[in-house]
């Protein structure tokens, strides 16, 4: 009676390395990583080849990121997106800032966090006014 057995394939499934180790077989050839992989720090002779090419920024850390939590968003509207009615007050339909794109439709009466200045003078020469709370 013959013996059968799975293939390989089947018995190393989910292994990470099918019983190969690391290196040799994983078919990347013999190339030892992929991109900047082995430019590390400590080599001395790679150290000295990155150092002409990119400059001593390319070590280390550079600058700070403004975590999103301190970051303010501030979600703004165009003149020409607004809808047509006069007492308008922007912070209850979730905008913080008017700005200036477009030619107002009617004399508008508009509530509003904070307003650019070319937006605040379309609106009066229009004949509406802005109430301010950056004031």
């Amino acid at each position: 009676m013959t013996v059968r057995r799975k293939k390989n394939v089947h018995r190393k499934r989910g292994s990470r390395t099918h019983g190969y180790g690391y290196k040799k077989n994983r078919g990347s050839g013999n190339r030892g990583g992929k991109g900047m992989a082995g430019t590390g720090k400590r080599s001395h002779s790679q150290k000295i080849s990155i150092l002409k090419e990119y400059g001593h920024t390319y070590f280390g850390k550079h600058g700070f990121i403004v975590p999103p939590e301190v970051r303010r968003v501030i979600k703004a509207i165009n003149i020409r997106d607004l809808p047509r009615q006069s007492p308008l007050d922007l912070s209850t339909l979730g905008y913080d800032k008017l700005l200036s794109k477009g030619i107002p439709a009617m004399k508008y009466e508009i509530k509003v966090a904070l307003c650019s200045a070319k937006a605040k003078e379309k609106i009066e020469k229009a004949g509406g006014k802005i109430i301010s709370e950056e004031q």
